[in-house]
């Protein structure tokens, strides 16, 4: 198979960085441009990031000299050199938004970590394994705006990873009521501990967006389309707090759900092996989807940041301490935010749609 040209908007930043080491040696795709702001432009990407390089691998040879075009004012010489673009960029929501359509108007399709197109009610919001179905909203949208090749799908917020899957599979135990605590790493606001010392030995009690992103994004996930747009789930009602807490990599979420119909723990824990055992994505051999997508440990103290973000190569969700009080469930979940949660479910959303015919 040959490679894929693959552009990345917001190159420099930590998603952006995430996104450069996750596609070193990617079997389908390859990084043959990088843009980011006036600021950058002109710079090998190697002086670009030389004093910021966030991740703990080295900075890829096969990006070191490539050229920093600027994402607005390059966009046509960047259409004519990508067959798509990962969006990572930390802009305004309309500048984004205006950013992301430009390409897709060239012709060039848009897999967007960005919130800006999120509840844009053409643009599907996808997590794989979970909603694969609403990629069909794609040639709604083409037809609606006139684009022939470019399209927009976005990711959701990493805080919502590591349980709307797990919401998913128990579907047919129609739950109703959920009450979400996210613990959130530093990552997510693309920082360490040396650029952001404050944090250390502190949690911070409040998220700007964070709360209402994680009440309102999993709706659509879990809904349905209609005449050409996706309905969000109704039968749902979600209240959240986000905290950030001292931790590198890892949120980690404490959820609490009612359900509608009686259920046992026994048929919880089944239907999340069920659904990893029917996970479609298993027969597709997507390079970046992982083997298992939940594991449930059963320790008293897991799932923990440090050793189980990095299950299934970042791309796995972990969860554990499943528990019942006067008819409610509680369980502890955890995805790593920059991997699963940001740049690696991009890129898988990005080989699903390879796989599907939509990217050529």
């Amino acid at each position: 198979m040959k490679k894929l040209r693959v552009g990345i908007l917001g190159a420099t930043g930590m998603v952006g960085q995430r996104f450069i080491q996750l596609l070193d040696g990617h079997p389908w795709f390859k990084v043959a441009v990088v843009a980011a702001s006036s600021q950058s432009a002109g710079k090998t990407y190697e002086d670009a990031v030389s004093d910021k390089w966030k991740m703990q691998t080295p900075l890829p040879s096969s990006v070191k000299s490539l050229t920093v075009y600027s994402v607005i004012d390059d966009k046509k010489k960047i259409a004519k050199e990508v067959d798509l673009v990962f969006c990572a960029l930390n802009l305004d929501k309309p500048v984004i938004q205006e950013i992301e359509e430009s390409y897709a108007k060239l012709g060039v399709p848009v897999i967007s970590n960005n919130s800006a197109h999120r509840w844009t009610e053409d643009i599907p919001m996808i997590i794989p394994e979970v909603n694969a179905d609403h990629l069909a909203m794609i040639p709604f949208q083409q037809n609606k705006r006139g684009w022939k090749k470019g399209f927009i799908v976005v990711k959701p917020n990493c805080s919502i990873q590591s349980y709307v899957p797990i919401l998913a599979a128990w579907e047919q135990f129609a739950p109703r009521e959920v009450s979400v605590t996210s613990l959130q790493a530093i990552s997510g606001a693309g920082k360490t501990f040396d650029t952001w010392p404050e944090m250390v030995d502190n949690i911070n009690p409040f998220i700007k967006g964070e709360e209402e992103k994680s009440e309102k994004e999993p709706l659509k996930i879990l809904g349905e389309m209609k005449d050409g747009i996706i309905m969000p789930a109704t039968h749902l009602a979600i209240t959240a707090t986000c905290i950030r807490v001292p931790v590198s990599d890892g949120h980690t979420a404490n959820v609490s759900i009612s359900f509608a119909k009686k259920v046992t723990q026994e048929a919880l824990l089944q239907a999340i092996d069920d659904f990893n055992k029917k996970n479609f994505l298993s027969s597709l051999t997507l390079p970046s989807s992982p083997a298992q997508l939940i594991q449930y440990l059963s320790e008293e103290d897991r799932p923990q940041a440090k050793l189980d973000r990095n299950f299934g190569r970042g791309m796995g969700i972990s969860m554990g301490r499943l528990r019942e009080r006067k008819g409610v469930y509680s369980f502890i979940s955890l995805a790593h935010n920059t991997i699963r949660g940001a740049a690696g479910g991009a890129i898988l959303t990005a080989e699903l749609l390879v796989k599907k015919g939509y990217i050529a």
